[in-house]
C-alpha cells in the first residue's frame, strides 16, 4: 500500500491509507495525507470496496488473498457495481488463475465469465488504461 500511497502523493493526488489495529506489523506509511484505522478485517474490507473504482493488486500475504477474493465475490454477486480487478505481476498470479481455471471452473465453482474479472498484466500503463476504458471519471 505504501507505494500506491506514495505515487498518490507524489502525482498530486489525496492519499488515504486503510489501517488495521494489529498488535504489530501494521504502522501508517509517511505518504498519507488522511489515515483511517478499523479495528475489524470486515469493515475495513468494506470501506475499500465501497469507494473503489478499481483493484490494482500486487503479490501479497494472505490479507491480499482475502481482499481479492472478497472484491470477486461482491462483483459477482451484485452486490457492488463491477469495477476492474487487475493483478500486477503475471509470474505471481498465474498459478492462482490457472488453479481457479483447471479447479474452481473445472468443477462448476464458478462461471467462465467470473474469470473475465480478473485481468492480468506487468504494465503499469497497460493497468491505468484498463480502469480508464472501464470506468467514467
Amino acid at each position: 500500500m505504501q507505494a500506491a500511497n506514495q505515487g498518490a502523493k507524489e502525482a498530486g493526488g489525496l492519499s488515504i491509507g486503510c489501517n488495521i489495529e494489529l498488535p504489530y506489523e501494521q504502522v501508517a506509511n509517511p505518504y498519507l495525507d488522511i489515515n483511517i484505522e478499523f479495528r475489524y478485517f470486515f469493515v475495513r474490507k468494506l470501506m475499500l470496496v465501497k469507494y473503489a473504482l478499481g483493484f490494482v493488486i500486487f503479490p501479497g500475504e494472505l490479507g491480499t488473498i482475502d481482499e481479492l477474493y472478497e472484491a470477486l465475490t461482491l462483483i459477482q454477486t451484485g452486490k457492488i457495481e463491477r469495477f476492474p480487478v487487475i493483478l500486477m505481476g503475471s509470474e505471481y498470479w498465474q498459478g492462482l488463475v490457472e488453479w481457479m481455471e483447471t479447479k474452481m471452473l473445472a468443477e462448476a465453482m464458478i462461471n467462465p465469465e467470473d474469470l473475465n474479472l480478473l485481468k492480468i498484466t506487468d504494465d503499469p500503463d497497460q493497468a491505468v488504461e484498463i480502469i480508464q476504458t472501464t470506468i467514467k471519471i
